[in-house]
């Protein structure tokens, strides 16, 4: 399998437990968590969705201008793991110490959209 097959795949898998996580929060969570935990949730499932969208970007990008840009898609999917998997882990078992692997996700979804824009900015037509 090609990576930037294994890419798409793993954006649909991640776009669907987006939206999975989403409506679990919304109707399992909502009455379970504080709402300052809820929002917590919210705010993984949200940025998990952007970045699966994200992934789906990258291989588009992949194919018209080749170049780095898949690197931008192992970003992201280690960014979605690392941020939108802590806040989850956060939400749910309330460990706050949690909160401060975030950043590191944070940091890997900058960086993914630096390497995208790069390498499409400096591929060759």
């Amino acid at each position: 399998m090609t990576a930037d097959r294994l890419l798409v795949a793993l954006g649909s898998v991640s776009a669907l437990s987006s939206v999975a996580a989403g409506a679990f929060g919304a109707h399992a969570l909502r009455t379970r968590l504080s709402a300052d935990l809820l929002e917590v949730f919210e705010t993984a499932a949200r940025y998990q969705m952007y970045h699966a969208l994200a992934i789906f970007v990258v291989v588009y990008a992949h194919g018209r201008w080749a170049g780095g840009t898949l690197a931008a898609g192992w970003l992201f999917v280690a960014g979605t793991v690392i941020f939108s998997g802590s806040l989850y882990a956060l939400a749910l078992t309330g460990t706050r110490w949690l909160g401060a692997v975030t950043p590191v996700g944070g940091v890997c979804f900058l960086a993914g959209w630096t390497v995208l824009a790069w390498s499409v900015l400096t591929a060759r037509p």
